[in-house]
């Protein structure tokens, strides 16, 4: 456990169908089911991160936007979820407008930051905030809330050129809003063994980037894919699927980089 101060990590890649999601509710679950208190808060207007909760639409009075023009705090917002020890702020359609009620608003990116410095930290482990496929100000907000980012990298020929910019935009983030912002880690997804070109994007990524890439591997699994649409993680879809297996796998890495973080 983290003790009385939360571990804040955003979930981020611009590029849209990478396992952004899957990785944010699944990595959640298997932090909760091994014992962490863990909240995620959907900061995507499409709001897949609720239903793959099962948090249904009409469920949703109060969300992310609600946060986010000051019309409700994260205590009030956050909902709980069948995941025993985790609960989510869900998100919904008006979060598309945000952007225009709050851009002349001077602390417009650091609204995330103040709805959580106002909670506290004593309620959860781990904040885990789901991003838009966007590098937009709620991206910017999410990392200006966090302690660190986790990127889902998919294992396709293209995901090098989007790395780099996103890697870009946290040091852009770095120096001007978050000084302490670092890169939790790399999470490669939907890995195919039988796919030789996938294998050759883990290696190049390993090589750009090292030990900042996690050793657990993502595969493509149905299981997985077919979760989401009966409102539950793949965690408790199918425990033995070999994605619900690599998840807790994913979950063990990331406490045990916590663990080497504080003791250095």
């Amino acid at each position: 456990m983290l003790g009385n101060k939360n571990r804040i990590i955003t979930v981020a890649n611009q590029k849209g169908g990478v396992g952004k999601t899957t990785t944010a509710i699944n990595l959640a679950t298997a932090l909760a089911a091994i014992g962490e208190r863990v909240l995620i808060i959907d900061f995507d207007p499409q709001g897949n991160a609720s239903t793959g909760l099962g948090i249904d639409r009409h469920e949703r009075v109060l969300s992310s936007y609600h946060i986010m023009v000051g019309e409700a705090g994260i205590a009030e917002a956050a909902m709980e979820t069948d995941v025993p020890h985790l609960s989510i702020v869900p998100s919904t359609m008006d979060l598309l407008g945000v952007e225009m009620e709050i851009s002349d608003q001077k602390d417009r990116v650091f609204k995330l930051k103040k709805a959580i410095a106002d909670f506290g930290t004593g309620t959860y482990d781990y904040i885990l905030i789901d991003c838009p496929p966007s590098l937009n100000l709620l991206t910017i907000n999410a990392m200006a809330a966090a302690h660190s980012v986790l990127v889902p990298l998919q294992c396709e020929f293209f995901a090098l050129e989007g790395l780099s910019q996103l890697l870009e935009t946290v040091g852009q983030v770095r120096s001007t809003l978050n000084p302490t912002l670092d890169i939790q880690g790399i999470v490669m997804t939907m890995f195919d063994s039988r796919n030789n070109l996938a294998q050759q994007v883990v290696d190049d990524v390993r090589s750009y980037l090292g030990d900042k890439v996690y050793r657990t591997l993502i595969p493509r699994n149905v299981r997985v894919s077919e979760a989401p649409s009966y409102g539950k993680p793949a965690i408790l879809y199918d425990l033995r699927c070999s994605g619900s297996q690599a998840y807790l796998k994913l979950a063990s890495e990331v406490i045990q980089r916590e663990r080497e973080r504080k003791a250095a």
